[in-house]
């Protein structure tokens, strides 16, 4: 994404956004799809399980694609995830050949986006016990998933109350499974008639540990699809600015004026768009350009650029005594830092629906996205100092 030097005071901030969008659309297409086989009898609470897990409510539509007579596939337009669902699966002899030969055949692909990277078996807690004949066939099948070696997590759904399912954990784990762990989750909150609300978890469990498992390419890709962990959102968010305040640091030694801003122009629109995927949250040119003006000024402002140099270094004051119009390295490490993270706590408002989109449209939310930016600034200048 080259950039004329000569033209940096005249790059808006709807040009800005435009070019995030694009970017942002560039990586989502990108991202590998990811594949989970979900196994369970029927009523132990699947589709509730997978549609708190995942931003899209892929169970609801109740009409998978079918891929054998016991299998079916759910996926949606624009999300990198696959679904492969076993409606009425008892773990009977014909299903449990099918589910095996689909892992199999799909392993042999040479494409990640075929193959199966995970698989969920289901027992519902409310059944109290696990059947000994549900224990033999998950060991014959864990016992065959090793020529693949797919990583399985036995998830205990409906883990209410906890202290029963704390003792089916116990039961099953004391089966020493071929299996990655074994996980309480309660999808949903539960209502009580005292008004008392039993509140859900393990999901965000359940995402870390397949974090763990699953390979490098699958990361942006598990982290855009999921819901249930803001925190591993955060985190390899994170991550993404460090690597781009390295890029930013190494791109700020060019004692040429502005060309140093130029040039890390690139970099931030790529940090600003992979930060948006790891969110998962829709934004439109309207919305990015709200959020390019907001944070670093309306109008001919740069991501990096005049406005910067002239305005946002009087945070700097050294910098901004000796910097004129050119910036060092430091400074345009500790700028790409500011807009980064300021760009993930708008995304974790967003995330947790206490700021809607709509909101950074009007001047209160513009204003609140300003000084986000500046605190942030500010606070990561102290630090340094």
């Amino acid at each position: 994404m080259a950039v004329n030097v000569e033209e940096i005071t005249e790059f808006h901030a709807e040009k800005l956004a435009a070019d995030c969008l694009r970017e942002i659309n560039k990586q989502i297409n990108g991202m590998k799809c990811l594949n989970i086989m979900v196994l369970g009898k029927s009523g132990v609470g699947k589709s509730t399980l997978i549609n708190s897990v995942f931003r899209e409510n892929l169970a609801d539509t109740g009409i998978g694609r079918p891929v054998t007579q016991e299998i079916r596939c759910y996926t949606k337009q624009g999300l990198p995830l696959k679904i492969y669902d076993t409606p009425g699966f008892e773990l009977g002899k014909n299903q449990l050949d099918e589910v095996l030969q689909l892992i199999k055949d799909k392993a042999n692909s040479t494409d990640v986006n075929n193959a199966i990277h995970c698989i969920w078996y289901c027992i519902n807690v409310g059944s109290n016990r696990i059947e000994p004949v549900e224990i033999e066939r998950i060991k014959a099948f864990t016992e065959e998933n090793k020529v693949t070696n797919i990583p399985v997590f036995i998830l205990l759904t409906q883990s209410y109350p906890k202290k029963k399912a704390q003792e089916l954990q116990k039961q099953v784990e004391a089966e020493n499974l071929n299996v990655c762990k074994v996980i309480p989750v309660l999808a949903q909150d539960i209502e009580l008639d005292d008004d008392y609300i039993i509140k859900s978890y393990g999901l965000d469990t359940l995402i870390e540990l397949m974090a763990e498992q699953l390979p490098q390419e699958l990361q942006n890709t598990l982290q855009n699809v999921q819901i249930a962990s803001l925190e591993l959102k955060k985190k390899r968010a994170q991550a993404v600015v460090t690597a781009a305040v390295a890029a930013a640091f190494g791109e700020g030694f060019m004692p040429v004026p502005f060309a140093d801003a130029a040039m890390i122009i690139p970099t931030q629109i790529t940090m600003l768009a992979s930060i948006t995927a790891v969110f998962g949250i829709s934004v439109d040119q309207a919305l990015l350009t709200c959020i390019v003006s907001s944070t670093v000024g309306a109008g001919s402002a740069t991501i990096i650029g005049r406005t910067i140099v002239s305005n946002l270094l009087k945070f700097i004051p050294v910098v901004g005594q000796a910097a004129g119009s050119a910036i060092s390295g430091t400074t345009a490490a500790l700028l790409t830092t500011a807009l980064g993270e300021a760009y993930i706590k708008i995304m974790e408002l967003m995330f947790k629906g206490k700021m809607k989109k709509e909101d950074l449209t009007t001047q209160a939310g513009q204003q609140m996205m300003k000084e986000i930016f500046e605190d942030t600034l500010r606070n990561h200048n102290s630090q340094k100092d």
